[in-house]
């Protein structure tokens, strides 16, 4: 992506920017530093102009204003929460990481002192809540970068000195492995406890100064890096190194062993497990009172303020089109939207912002009939099963979950003797179906999805109505997989559909708002794509109530239906408002019944393409749920023999099947069971 300039602009500047000189570092600044591929704007202007610098100098500078942009380490980033993070690039890993080391010639635990590598504030943070939480407490010392290894090397083993230990980072940590009996890995130390990636660093930028395309060109200039030119960095690393006559040249690697160490030990995304990681460790270190982010509410998880995107093309048409001098007319789109008719975006949004809610109400019902000629709402029994409570993604807005690192006994992970009652209670009740979601458990990786799937369509009947496109992307993430493979296997296993929770909003910004670790627009949207091409069906949901506007909620089901026209793999869309008791999400907005019904009905004329509208009477109540059926749904949900997520937000409705058939005849209708795939089902 390129800025665009015209004569009424100012010239583009050149952004200054401060990076890591360490090795690890170089995959992320070397087209940038590239003569012939640095990134320019249109008028040639450079975007970037490059300065290398040791990792706590890049924070200072930046905190200095002496640059606009740098790669900080992550623990400088908790005493400037106002940073803007380049979204999707990081430097981290998953496991061992070789370059993050505190070595020793005495047992770690036994350490009396600790020089402490100045270099990097991640480093040495993440060595203090591991050091914390393991219940250690020896002193540190810091020192400059790259002496502390000699004086571990030089300490005294006769007992007359204390026993000592330093954590070395960056380049002169290749190797120490092989020279210190005693060795801690710091990326293995926090894989081991937390089952999740470690980030040491990331681009942050000063407010404002990042556009969009600044964005796509440090994302496009590490992934030309990384694709085609790990080992020429590699190579030039080395012969660096060698020609330099520093000490430690003499114990160089070879070429492969510094690119392996480019290609495989270091990570170089920030996408939701990276993030998940990344708040983990902030967390953990706030908790041991390490660190103190200014502006932020003990309550509140921490935020990484994350640089914005372009805006879809579509939506930049929209607001032209909006601004136009053509007048939008309600009952003209209204007229054609109830007759089947497909409006575009700037239509929708007209609609959800001027149209009386009965004219809304009036046209979406039309639509319903012309879809569903039959007088009959539909329904399903099924029983919601959330086999675990622990997750790592911190959502503001839920009270389910429970961190992996709970001491208070909340968490749970269901046996097959628990799961076995629940489902033998579900088929007595007549129910067909499992709709089956937890928290992200680092704990389960997929060889318990399949054993779970296989055994459950072995002793039972129902249907697995299975995880959400966030427990996918978690479990992919985990093995290293695919999202397309992960799909597979659980297909095999015996998973039939896939629920659409985790949409929220389909929008970044308000993700990131609420929350930021959780997966992206983008990659709901590909675990959608990737379930429907595997001939997998699947809903469509959306929660709103976070502050969001008509573009916001116009977007996001343009972003159902675009997909749907691709795909056709959404059997239904269901809306609900969100539930705010005893949450931490501290927003306040309308989740009044009046604007459910204008979401739902706005949401029947322009999912044109999505045969079926579900009400929401467990957020809102049965009585709205036979309203709702007038302004555009078609079916009435689940008898929801159990649910445990929304309610322990205070939404506390629940329905027998026969209540459920009550108020469908209430609002004029025949009820009939149904199952995911909205066939007819007889009652037993």
């Amino acid at each position: 992506m390129t800025t665009e300039t015209t004569p009424s602009q100012p010239s583009p500047t050149t952004l200054r920017v401060q990076a890591v000189s360490f090795l690890n570092a170089r995959p992320l600044i070397h087209t940038l530093l590239d003569p012939k591929h640095a990134p320019r704007h249109a008028d040639g202007t450079p975007m970037f102009e490059v300065v290398e610098a040791l990792p706590s100098r890049c924070a200072d500078a930046l905190a200095a204003g002496e640059c606009d942009l740098a790669l900080v380490p992550v623990g400088a980033y908790a005493d400037h929460p106002e940073w803007e993070v380049v979204p999707g690039v990081g430097i981290g890993c998953r496991g061992a990481v070789d370059t993050v080391v505190v070595c020793s010639r005495w047992p770690i635990e036994e350490v009396e002192r600790v020089y402490l590598d100045g270099a990097s504030r991640s480093s040495i943070l993440l060595l203090k809540v591991l050091l914390h939480e393991a219940g250690l407490s020896p002193e540190l010392v810091p020192v400059d970068h790259g002496v502390g290894e000699g004086l571990v090397a030089d300490a005294s083993t006769d007992g007359s000195g204390p026993k000592v230990a330093a954590l070395i980072i960056g380049d002169a940590a290749f190797g120490v492995a092989g020279r210190f009996e005693h060795v801690w890995d710091l990326g293995t130390k926090w894989f081991e406890r937390t089952g999740l990636p470690m980030v040491f660093a990331f681009w942050a930028a000063r407010p404002g100064v990042l556009t969009p395309a600044h964005v796509t060109a440090l994302q496009k200039a590490r992934d030309r890096s990384l694709g085609k030119y790990a080992e020429a960095i590699a190579k030039h690393y080395r012969d660096e190194l060698l020609a330099s006559g520093e000490p430690g040249a003499a114990q160089a690697l070879s070429e492969q062993a510094y690119a392996t160490y480019l290609r495989k030990t270091i990570r170089y995304g920030l996408e939701t497990q990276q993030r998940e990681g990344l708040v983990e460790y902030l967390d953990r270190a706030r908790e041991a009172e390490l660190i103190d982010i200014p502006g932020l509410h003990p309550e509140d998880p921490v935020h990484i303020h994350f640089a914005g995107e372009a805006a879809p093309e579509v939506l930049v048409a929209a607001r032209r089109r909006r601004s136009s001098r053509s007048p939008l007319d309600v009952d003209a789109i209204l007229a054609r939207a109830a007759a089947g008719e497909r409006i575009d975006l700037a239509e929708g949004i007209y609609l959800y912002e001027n149209a009386e809610l009965m004219a809304l109400g009036e046209a979406a019902d039309q639509r319903r009939a012309q879809l569903h000629p039959e007088p009959i709402v539909t329904y399903i029994i099924d029983r919601n099963v959330n086999y675990t409570n622990y997750c790592v993604t911190r959502c503001k807005f839920c009270n389910f979950y429970v961190p992996p690192t709970d001491k208070q006994g909340r968490g749970y992970v269901l046996s097959k003797e628990q799961l076995a009652k629940k489902f033998r209670e579900t088929e007595a009740l007549g129910g067909i179906q499992i709709l089956l979601q937890g928290g992200l458990n680092p704990e389960l990786g997929l060889d318990y999805y399949e054993d779970l799937f296989r055994w459950t369509k072995q002793n039972f009947t129902l249907k697995l109505h299975a995880l959400s496109p966030t427990e996918i992307i978690h479990i992919a993430q985990i093995e290293e997989l695919s999202v397309e493979e992960v799909l597979r296997r659980l297909q095999a296993a015996g998973m039939d559909s896939l629920p659409g929770g985790g949409a929220e909003i389909l929008d970044d910004e308000i993700r990131a708002r609420i929350s930021p670790f959780k997966n992206s627009t983008a990659e709901w949207l590909e675990v959608m794509r990737a379930a429907h091409g595997l001939g997998m069906r699947s809903s469509a949901t959306m929660v709103f109530g976070f502050q969001e506007t008509a573009e916001h909620i116009l977007m996001h089901l343009e972003r159902l239906r675009s997909l749907q026209d691709e795909t056709g793999g959404f059997t239904a869309f269901i809306t609900w408002p969100f539930q705010a008791d005893g949450t931490r999400l501290k927003l306040r907005d309308d989740t009044s019944a009046f604007r459910y019904l204008r979401v739902q009905a706005v949401a029947r004329l322009y999912l044109d393409n999505i045969d079926n509208i579900q009400v929401s009477w467990p957020t809102l109540g049965p009585e709205i749920g036979e309203i709702a059926l007038r302004f555009g749904a078609n079916d009435f949900g689940s008898v929801m023999i159990e649910e445990n997520v929304v309610s322990t937000a205070g939404a506390h409705f629940m329905m027998t099947a026969k209540e459920i058939e009550s108020h469908i005849r209430l609002a004029g209708f025949e009820p009939q069971r149904r199952t995911m795939q909205y066939g007819r089902v007889e009652a037993s």
